[in-house]
This record gives C-alpha cells, structure tokens and sequence, in this order.
C-alpha cells in the first residue's frame, strides 16, 4: 500500500460566497440574493484558494459548473475557463471539474474546450462529467428539453431516462472527438455530421477536433446509483463516490472492478485504479471545537441539496438506504462518514479506517463547508497536509 507521504491529496470547492447565516432553519435559500460584486470576490477568492492548494503540496484542485445561482452557493459557471486561468497560475497542480454537466453542452464544444485547456497546461487537466442536479440550468442550457430526473423521484423517471440518454450519446461523441482523427456519430439524438452539408463540391462525411489533446487524459465520473454503476466501469470512466455510507461507497467500489474487468477482457484493476473517493472533513484542536464549527456549514449543504436527492446514499435505520427527502444531522454524517470530524488524531483515524477499507491512494478532501470563509478553507487544506497526512500509514 502505497506511503502516506507518497498519498496524493486533492481538494474540491464548491465556490460559494461566504454567508453570516449559514445553518439550518431560516432564511431559505432562495431568499438570499448575493451581489454581482459579492460572487465575483468570492471568485477571486476560490482562485486563490487553487494557488494556495499547489503551495501546500495539493495533487489537484477541483471545481464545479453550476449556473444562476444568485443564492451564492455555487458561483463558478465554467470550471474549464477558471482552470485555465488557475493553470497559468501555478506548474504541478492538476485539475478537474466535479462535474462538467455533460447535457448543458454541446459535446463537441466541451471536447475542444477541454483539449484546449489540457494542452495549454502541459497535460494537468482532468475531465469530470455529470449529468446534472439543477433543472433551472440544464433547462436553460441546452436545445434538447433535457431537465435532471432521479431514480428516487418516480414522477421524474421519463426526465431521467433521457437525461441519461443525451448525456451517454454526448460522452460517446466526446471520447470519439478526443481521440480520432475523424470521427462521426449517428445515434437516436446527434447525427453528426448532419447528413448532406456541402462543402468545396462535396458533402460533409466526418469532423476532425481542433484541437485534440497532446497529452494523455482521464475521464472522471460521479457514481451514485446502479445505472451509472452499470454504465461508467464499461466505457471506462474513472468512478468517483462522494455522500454515501461507507459500506456502500465499498460494494460500489470493488463492483466497479468486477465490472470493468468483465467489459475489457478479464483486465483486474489495483483496489486503488481508476476510483476517487471523496469527503468532507472538519479539524480543530477539539471533538467539541470540530462539531461547533462543522455544523452550520454541514446543515447549509444539506438545505441546499437535500430537496435533490443527494443523501439517497445514506444508511437508513434498516442497513438500507435512506429513503428520499433525508436531511441528515451532522451526527449521522460522522456515523456515514461522509464527513469526517475532529483532532487530527481523530480525522487520521477516519482516513485511514476507509483507506484501508478500499485501498486508495488517493482522496479529494472537500474543506470549504458551505458559508464557510475561504480563509476557513485554505487553513483546513494545511491542516490536512501537515497535521493529518502525516499520521497515515
């Protein structure tokens, strides 16, 4: 198993604007209207946090697409462009979006968007992509009528079947324009090229991407339910597992395996190859401390994303999961082990208890619980490396 000192640490931002009124309880959240001038602070601020992540030894940083939100919890639009701009900033961080929402894009669009960043950075650029979570964006992002459904909404279920749809022809167009010379596709929603396209007396028969990536790449997808499990290991996706019991983090996790291995000729992954876990952790110098400051961050995220089905994940009272609409306390968190609270004695326990559960060599931390100050976040990504990473084994 790999050293701790050789285990590589990323950090992933949701990039919110720091509230004074975190917690659970009033004001709702689409009672919070942040200024233009407010968002764009916290903006530079989440850019600085990147900076501060390569100066403390990060292997990555990690951003997130998400539109509209005046709200202030999630203010970055387009983790491709902000990367750009943290890469010519910094020389050995790596960096990724949690996630690129594949459905808002044209998947041709995002190829070359991607490439371009990747090649710019010298090949540290990631792709990470995702079907969605806010119909008030995918709606107004893309000419399809795609919307985001769940397998926990039944009244949904047609929106996300296509949903799924558009996003797995998306992914197929993608791979292809990443790596042929010339690709096409015909498929139920993307004929490409459109049939009949003239062109300098002839008819337009494939595309070529400009530009395609100079560097290897990796594709990185979010894994929270049995369709996506049966989905990601078969076109070969990295799996990254984030708000479930641990338990059930690790029957998805070695499921990926047995997957992957049935749909590439028997090839066995290591416990640590193609999968991310990720987790919110909290470190003070007390249990008491730790849970004083975790909570009005750890009880905002939950307002914000309870009504979308995330904590489906969860471990219910019968050792299945939660059923739809849980609210978790920050005390069934620790019990998940969705975040991990404490001395740093403590979170290193954690750690290493699903470390050696799953056999990583690698996590993404998420340190800027939601309202927290970005001040906050840079101070629990040091005390990370330099308090906790040094009690693994």
């Amino acid at each position: 198993m790999v050293a701790a000192r050789d285990l590589k640490v990323g950090a992933f931002f949701f990039g919110g604007v720091e509230m004074t009124d975190a917690g659970a309880g009033l004001p709702n959240p689409m009672d919070r209207r942040y200024s233009n001038e407010e968002c764009w602070n916290a903006t530079l601020d989440y850019v600085n946090s990147a900076i501060e992540a390569e100066r403390l030894g990060f292997d990555s940083f990690w951003t997130t697409e998400h539109h509209f939100q005046y709200e202030g919890y999630e203010i970055i639009p387009n983790g491709l462009l902000i990367s750009t701009w943290i890469a010519a900033q910094t020389t050995k961080l790596r960096f990724g979006a949690m996630f690129n929402v594949v459905p808002q894009w044209n998947p041709m669009r995002l190829a070359e968007d991607f490439s371009t960043l990747h090649n710019l950075s010298g090949g540290r650029a990631m792709l990470g992509v995702g079907r969605g979570t806010v119909p008030r964006e995918v709606l107004h992002l893309n000419d399809k009528g795609v919307s985001i459904g769940s397998q926990d909404n039944p009244d949904q279920a047609a929106a996300d079947i296509y949903n799924r749809e558009i996003f797995e022809e998306s992914m197929e167009i993608v791979r292809r324009a990443l790596s042929q010379e010339t690709f096409s596709f015909q498929g139920k929603h993307f004929q490409i090229p459109i049939p009949g396209i003239p062109d300098r007396g002839s008819t337009v028969q494939d595309l070529t991407l400009v530009p395609r990536p100079i560097y290897p790449y990796e594709i990185w997808q979010a894994v929270t339910s049995p369709p996506t499990l049966d989905y990601v290991p078969v076109v070969g996706h990295g799996a990254v597992f984030w708000n479930q019991h641990y338990s059930f983090i690790k029957r998805f996790w070695d499921t990926y395996g047995e997957k992957y291995a049935a749909a590439h000729d028997g090839v066995e992954l290591q416990p640590h190859e193609k999968r991310m876990l990720v987790v919110s952790t909290r470190i003070e110098d007390t249990m008491e401390k730790a849970r004083e400051t975790a909570l009005a961050g750890h009880d905002e995220f939950w307002k914000f994303l309870g009504p979308y089905g995330w904590s489906r994940g969860y471990m219910g009272p019968d050792g299945k999961p939660s059923p739809p609409g849980l609210i978790p306390t920050l005390d069934e968190s620790i019990e998940n082990k969705t975040i991990l609270v404490g001395p740093p004695e403590k979170v290193a326990e954690e750690v290493q208890f699903l470390k050696d559960l799953l056999g990583f060599e690698s996590i993404t931390i998420f340190p800027h619980l939601l309202g927290d100050s970005y001040k906050k976040a840079d101070e629990q990504m040091a005390r990370f490396k330099e308090e906790v990473q040094p009690l693994l084994t």
